[in-house]
């Protein structure tokens, strides 16, 4: 078992001292995969590796740490908080209160500049909450795939599923997800 599994182990069992072991134990690992998420976000994002980490075990912190079963739970559960707080920031920068009809330009280019919206995220987002209705595992897969940045062989062994499936369940949800969201627009 790793580190992770032994300190979940032990938060199961009651004791308080692994809680304050949880965060120094997986911060790297989340930093890294929150710094990866957010350098495949479009230019712009206001949003720091540090500060989604950093919210995101906040929103861990708040609810049981006696639920995540293994490493593969909590890491999920931090994918899934991840992808919350981004699509939360998006659907904010969209509010009209908070500069939503408005877009960045720097003063060389803004006369290049092209009105191109931004819902990838929130299509994705509404997609997204439709496929983990109709198909939890291969949805669970996408979340650990996109929004936490694993690669397919990290993501298939915190699911336990076999590479081969992973395979099969990845390329199924790309174009399940493709239809839906081009059916969308």
């Amino acid at each position: 078992m790793s580190n992770v599994t032994h300190i979940l182990n032990a938060i199961q069992r009651g004791d308080a001292r692994a809680v304050d072991e949880l965060l120094p134990a997986v911060y790297d690992e989340l930093r890294r995969l929150a710094a990866w998420k957010l350098s495949r976000e479009k230019p712009g994002q206001t949003l720091q590796a540090t500060a989604l980490v950093h919210e995101a075990y906040i929103r861990l912190a708040g609810e049981k740490a006696e639920n995540w079963r293994s490493r593969t739970h909590f890491f999920a559960a931090a994918a899934e908080a991840m992808r919350r707080i981004l699509v939360e920031n998006a659907r904010r920068k969209k509010r009209l209160r908070h500069g939503g009809n408005l877009h960045r330009a720097e003063m060389q280019d803004a006369d290049l500049m092209i009105d191109v919206p931004c819902d990838d995220l929130l299509a994705l987002d509404e997609a997204l909450k439709k496929f983990t209705a109709e198909d939890p595992a291969k949805a669970n897969l996408v979340k650990l795939r996109y929004f936490a940045g694993l690669t397919l062989a990290q993501a298939a062994e915190m699911l336990g599923i076999s590479r081969a499936t992973a395979e099969r369940y990845w390329s199924y949800a790309r174009a399940w997800l493709f239809d839906q969201i081009n059916k969308g627009s």
